[in-house]
């Protein structure tokens, strides 16, 4: 009979602490993370692998080349990922609920307002700098990630390719596997492998929806479906809503549009619109089942991926794989910065704010990428008076 021999009470307080940690970095992010998955990440990165030492700068690249490969907020995922890493399966699910909560409670907020009153307040003034501000974090990860990602010559070619396709437009799953599938054939081809082994995507089933019209359990489901399929950032969000919601006389136009902006301004993940979406649709039990509905996917996916990145590291055609798919995620976070600069950088003043952010990134490397938000938003609000 197998006898249960107690863990040291130094483990037991080790572990507490752990997930203690692991709640009040993603609080703080989740409560400061204004500016979309790319900055969330670079926020992560200067969390726990610069300050804390929780993963290694290679390890925190496989697991964005990871959550790349699945359906979902990067951002959350990479969240799951961490908390994971640090306290298991406990750090994975307080890691996720400290990091979106923020936003979900923000975003409840304005939307109980909105059913209120009709419209979003006026916050566009103190949001003009932001944007043009998180530019620099950005570059700043860039840097700090291709220093490590960007190890031969065909990783580079690989991410410059992989650049051009994604600011061309060519969607990014086809971007990451065909990256990945070529790092395995070169990999092949160097070793003369004669039968190669390929990946295909697992393609996920869309999910029958039988239920009464508006009730929470087709909201629940239709978020729930969403949340499994949709790779891509808030516009690819904005076309899944639009098709499930919009044309089916479920939702407005204009209720969508304000769900998206919503989502954009607030800090945290901008799958937040769901809550202000399902509010809309149902009141508070609306809310509760699309934000149910639309994160639990990525709870399950980065719980069953997690384990085998590591393992896939151990096999070295895998690891062409996991390396291909690295260039090809930095790639498209650069694309996503190309494409926030064209949105966002508009007037010299917009230029001043991105000059200044850049510059205070690089200089002040300790400085909480928080505080770069927050002085872009001020500089933004001051140069609107001039």
């Amino acid at each position: 009979m197998p006898v249960n021999i107690p863990q040291p009470a130094t483990t037991i307080a080790m572990k507490e602490n752990n997930l203690g940690e692991i709640a009040k970095v993603f609080l703080r992010l989740g409560i400061t993370g204004f500016g979309g998955p790319a900055v969330h990440i670079a926020m992560m990165e200067e969390e726990v692998v610069r300050k804390r030492k929780w993963l290694t700068h290679e390890h925190f690249i496989d697991l964005i080349g990871a959550t790349n490969l699945i359906p979902g907020p990067n951002s959350t995922e990479m969240a799951l990922h961490c908390g994971h890493m640090r306290g298991g399966w406990r750090g994975l699910l307080i890691a996720g609920a400290c990091f979106i909560l923020p936003a979900v409670i923000i975003t409840a907020l304005f939307a109980w307002a909105y059913q209120q009153y009709g419209s979003l307040p006026q916050v566009a003034p103190f949001i003009y700098g932001i944007k043009p501000a998180i530019i620099g974090i950005i570059i700043s990860l860039m840097i700090t990630l291709g220093k490590k990602a960007l190890k031969s010559i065909e990783l580079i070619l690989t991410c410059f390719v992989c650049v051009i396709l994604a600011i061309f437009g060519i969607n990014e799953i086809y971007v990451l596997f065909g990256a990945g599938l070529a790092g395995m054939l070169i990999y092949s081809i160097k070793q003369k492998v004669q039968n190669l082994n390929t990946i295909l995507p697992v393609s996920m089933l869309s999910v029958t929806i039988i239920s009464t019209h508006r009730s929470n359990w087709k909201v629940f489901w239709i978020f729930l479906k969403i949340g499994s399929i949709l790779y891509g950032s808030g516009y690819v969000l904005f076309a899944f809503l639009n098709t499930e919601l919009v044309k089916t006389g479920m939702l407005s136009r204009q209720t969508l549009i304000d769900a998206i902006a919503v989502g954009q301004f607030t800090p945290g993940p901008v799958f937040s619109s769901a809550t202000f979406i399902g509010w809309q649709m149902n009141g508070l039990q609306g809310a509760v089942a699309a934000t149910i509905g639309i994160f639990l996917p990525s709870f399950l996916f980065v719980a069953l991926l997690n384990p085998l990145v590591s393992r896939l590291r151990k096999s070295k055609l895998m690891s062409a794989f996991l390396d291909m798919v690295n260039v090809a995620s930095i790639a498209l976070i650069i694309a996503v910065c190309v494409d926030l600069g064209k949105s966002s950088i508009t007037s010299w003043k917009t230029i001043i704010i991105a000059i200044t952010g850049l510059a205070v990134t690089l200089i002040f490397k300790k400085l909480n990428s928080a505080f770069v938000i927050l002085g872009g938003s001020v500089l933004g609000y001051l140069l609107l008076l001039f």
